[in-house]
């Protein structure tokens, strides 16, 4: 009895693993993990959900226990053997680590929930997500505070936050966002990577170079305070912004951060707007580093869209996708070019934090005790004899803070897609009839980009 006991409270606590909270993602910092994560149990217990992620959880056990006893099995000899081997290639990809390029990932802060506050202002202090009590898509920052976020079911997040405002999608209104924030990247690097409607990444390398010899002019923007801001006095320097000013972006924080504005010199009125009293304009200009390039991008996107961005800059992908979740909302952070810098960053950074390590991944290795990418790279030898070639070598390009350097052009795309979460659906005709819906969309965007394809693929999650 006890034994069936002491299972069912280990089924329980594996469940919370993969359902509970995920303070490791912005804005779930510093929140009572223990409560969030009674309610979340109390929600599903019963459900369908519920039991579809017990079965999913016996299953990665399953996994893990498979893989516990082929470790066991594991003699020194070819412990040492693999170590040898592992080294060898660690080696080789020190030999040709790349430094010399400056990649940038742009991710747009909870991007279609701002753009629904945005178009909404009642509801900018409210919290709010995107989706359907099946699935969210997204949560604002009022919400995440809750414990609510985005691939959480809307009926468990309404517990979480019984004033949740869930909105429906509209992607129409997020493509169109979206392209004029691409419309702004391409002028850092016209091949940039669009990875969804809300982040890519940009190799401003190039954009650096030249960027050396531009005159002031050239780096000078303007700052739209909005129709509802008064002029009183349109010959007087400003010194400094109004809250009203600073407070154009909806998401949740106080204002406008400082990074975006340089110190120093402070603006000036743009006199050839003064026939405009409607309209209040200020120049500020930006540097010639990567951290100023990057605010530039940060500031334009507000201008022009009112929404924010956050970013990070690094020497290739995998770090530049890491840094960008450093200081968000509305932030930036960078790891200079050096392998010091590099392996300083990498030390103490969890394993979670990493793309491409979800949480199925994560507990494998929690099994084995590794949680940080430096216990990642110790155990590297015993990596290469648990997993797969290609699992092992992404796991040590990740332990040496190594990643690509190469964006594929968006024109070189290998793949397009659609997607929908459903409520559930029990009808097969219903089900065929969502199925045909979205085939004859995939057929409009493929033939809108011109492209033909020679495979299919439906997949049901």
């Amino acid at each position: 009895m006890d034994s069936i006991k002491e299972k069912c409270d280990s089924y329980k606590d594996d469940l919370l693993l993969r359902m509970g909270l995920n303070d490791n993602k912005a804005g779930m910092e510093g929140l009572d993990k223990e409560k969030i994560n009674k309610i979340i149990m109390e929600a599903t217990k019963g459900s369908r959900f519920y039991g579809n992620e017990l079965k999913k959880e016996k299953q990665v056990n399953q996994r893990i226990e498979n893989m516990m006893q082929q470790k066991a099995q594991i003699t020194s000899q070819q412990l040492r053997k693999a170590q040898l081997q592992v080294d060898r290639f660690a080696m080789e990809l020190e030999q040709n680590r790349n430094l010399s390029n400056t990649i940038v990932h742009i991710d747009m802060d909870a991007f279609y929930a701002a753009v629904e506050m945005r178009d909404n202002p009642e509801l900018k202090d409210k919290p709010i997500a995107v989706g359907s009590m099946s699935m969210l898509s997204t949560s604002n920052y009022h919400a995440r505070r809750f414990g609510v976020r985005a691939a959480m079911p809307g009926f468990i997040a309404k517990r979480l936050c019984p004033q949740l405002i869930i909105v429906p999608p509209n992607f129409d209104k997020y493509r169109a966002v979206s392209k004029e924030v691409k419309e702004i990247l391409a002028d850092y690097d016209p091949n940039f990577m669009a990875m969804s409607l809300d982040e890519a990444y940009l190799n401003i390398t190039k954009h650096l170079e030249e960027r050396q010899n531009w005159p002031e002019d050239k780096r000078k923007y303007f700052i739209k305070m909005g129709n509802s801001v008064e002029n009183d006095n349109p010959g007087k320097e400003v010194n400094k912004l109004s809250d009203h000013e600073r407070s154009i972006s909806p998401l949740l924080f106080e204002e406008s951060p400082s990074d975006l504005l340089p110190p120093g010199d402070p603006f000036q009125v743009n006199f050839e707007e003064q026939n405009s009293p409607q309209i209040l304009q200020n120049s500020v200009v930006f540097g010639t580093s990567a951290e100023e390039v990057v605010k530039e991008i940060r500031f334009r996107i507000e201008q022009k869209t009112t929404l924010t961005a956050s970013a990070g800059i690094a020497p290739n992908t995998m770090l530049a996708k890491v840094c960008s979740d450093k200081n968000k909302p509305n932030g930036q952070y960078q790891i200079l070019p050096n392998r010091q810098a590099v392996m300083d960053f990498i030390k103490d950074l969890p394993i979670r934090k990493v793309s491409g390590i979800g949480k199925v991944t994560e507990k494998m290795l929690k099994a084995l005790g590794i949680i940080t990418c430096t216990e990642l790279y110790q155990q590297r030898a015993l990596l290469s004899l648990l997993f797969s070639e290609t699992s092992w070598h992404y796991f040590l390009h990740i332990s040496l803070g190594l990643g690509s350097t190469y964006l594929t052009r968006d024109g070189e795309r290998k793949s397009m897609s659609v997607e929908r979460t459903f409520s559930e659906i029990n009808k097969a005709e219903e089900q065929y009839s969502l199925c045909e819906e979205l085939c004859s969309e995939l057929a409009r965007d493929l033939q809108k980009e011109g492209l033909k394809v020679a495979q299919v693929e439906y997949r049901r999650l």
